[in-house]
């Protein structure tokens, strides 16, 4: 991975293929996606360690 930009691109890349799919309208949705913990909600897992990027 050679730029910010496609790092950013990868890893949005797996959390939007339930919304592509037309299974949800937000990633965050998708029950078993980790997407949600990045939204400040509560997903599965209790305990997650979630890198943000700035």
């Amino acid at each position: 991975m050679w730029s910010n930009s496609v790092i950013s691109q990868k890893i949005n890349y797996v959390p939007q293929n339930p919304v592509e799919a037309g299974l949800v309208f937000r990633a965050e949705d998708y029950r078993y996606s980790s997407a949600i913990d990045y939204s400040d909600e509560k997903g599965l897992l209790d305990h997650i360690v979630v890198f943000r990027m700035l």
